[in-house]
């Protein structure tokens, strides 16, 4: 190989390798804003297309989890019996809500 050849090859495998390194430099960046970017552009995604679904407890640090969490110790706390009659008058409420709805 001549001095000419061998110095010409040089500057492209160190091209190459800065190219490289750039793609991968730009590819860590897409990483942490897509991780900070998907905690809240979760909830704005339709269920039909992989969202959260309507009965999904409320993000952890938000004034609605700690209601929801405070209600859920409330029901823990209810004997068994006055559970199940309190599950049955939400389940009878919500059917004759959503069937006045479809009229």
């Amino acid at each position: 190989m001549t001095e000419r050849a061998r110095t010409h090859t040089m500057p492209k495998t160190l091209r190459s390798a800065l190219v490289l390194v750039a793609l991968a430099a730009a590819l860590s960046g897409c990483g942490t804003v897509n991780e900070k970017l998907s905690a809240g552009m979760g909830d704005y995604v339709p269920q039909w297309a992989g969202g959260l679904p309507a009965d999904a407890p409320p993000r952890p640090g938000t004034p609605q989890y700690d209601a929801y969490m405070k209600e859920r110790e409330r029901k823990r706390l209810l004997p068994a019996a006055d559970r199940e009659k309190e599950e049955q008058a939400q389940k009878g409420a919500t059917g004759t809500a959503s069937a006045g709805a479809g009229r």
